[in-house]
């Protein structure tokens, strides 16, 4: 009988395996799907070198803004102040391109993370969700732009708007963020206690580590992230205006969950996550936008495959919530 149940006990385990395998290459697979489908409906056109730049070109700022958020949700934590963070920030480098590129970009990443800070300090100090805390600086930060931008857009300097053009160089500093983030995470004492946030704040605790300290951190760092993605912004777009940043947060949750990873976020959130996800979204919003839907029915597309994959990627076994 004890053979027995150990058996069926083994059995159950490599099932679990094999679908926890399943999983982790789910994301490339759906890539691959995606191209290749979208490839075939638009008859090849996707996949022309004129598309592809502009899917590449299209995607710098989301890539380099999903690092950032990334880094919150590993802690299983979220924040939906993104696009109204990026819209101020990217305001910000617009109004100061005008004096000093120098000054412009640290106008950026500082007003980016003085965001961050706020919001890590109602969400740590002031033990308020960070959905909540987030979702109300959304709307604060959003009658700040409009605000700011009733009378006319602001306009970046000419200088700044002039690298639109240099791909190379925009590519090269989006995998430069990429490889720094990835460093960073793997190969710090600051990486390994987000992830032991994410599994655990009570035995992070127990670790030692200083959880509230490090969710500030995180959140500071999030923001200057995101704060820089408005230089690129900046450059690419010229020009600020009350919806800028507009839906940002939104495509980078899509993007996430694209990637594989949970909607509760975690330790098992993997830095892949960022690269894959990121690319499946544009080519998959490049390639209903091809096939001439409508907004309207693009929204409602990319509703459903929200929704499918994250009762995919969901841990129900780890029980985490959204802190």
């Amino acid at each position: 009988m004890a053979s027995t149940n150990t058996k069926a006990v083994a059995e159950t385990q490599e099932k679990k395996f094999d679908w926890h395998q399943i999983k982790s290459l789910l994301p490339i697979i759906s890539f691959v799907a995606i191209v290749a489908i979208f490839a075939i409906l638009t008859r090849g056109a996707l996949i022309t070198p004129r598309n592809i730049t502009l899917i590449i070109s299209g995607g710098f700022t989301l890539m380099i803004a999903t690092v950032g958020v990334y880094m919150i949700m590993s802690m299983g934590c979220l924040d939906f102040s993104q696009g109204s963070m990026m819209g101020l920030s990217c305001a910000v480098v617009c109004f100061l391109s005008q004096y000093n590129p120098i000054l412009a970009i640290v106008g950026g990443m500082a007003t980016g993370a003085l965001i961050g800070l706020i919001n890590a300090i109602f969400h740590v100090k002031g033990q308020v969700q960070s959905f909540v805390v987030t979702m109300c600086m959304m709307f604060l930060l959003r009658g700040v732009i409009a605000y700011i931008t009733t009378a006319s857009p602001v306009y970046a300097a000419s200088y700044l708007t002039a690298l639109a053009t240099n791909t190379p160089l925009l590519i090269g500093i989006v995998v430069a963020v990429l490889v720094i983030a990835y460093l960073v995470l793997h190969f710090t004492a600051l990486g390994s206690n987000l992830k032991a946030i994410g599994a655990s704040e009570t035995g992070a605790r127990f670790a030692g580590i200083n959880v509230q300290r490090t969710k500030i951190i995180i959140y500071v760092v999030a923001g200057a992230i995101t704060g820089f993605a408005a230089l690129i912004n900046a450059i690419r777009i010229g020009s600020v205006t009350s919806q800028a940043g507009n839906m940002l947060e939104t495509q980078i949750l899509i993007a996430l969950v694209l990637g594989g990873m949970p909607i509760n976020g975690g330790a098992r959130s993997r830095f892949s996550s960022v690269v894959t996800g990121v690319l499946s979204y544009l080519v998959l919003q490049r390639g209903l936008v091809m096939l001439g839907f409508t907004t309207e029915i693009q929204q409602l597309i990319l509703g459903i495959v929200f929704v499918i994959m994250v009762a995919v990627f969901s841990e129900r076994a780890a029980n985490q919530v959204i802190k």
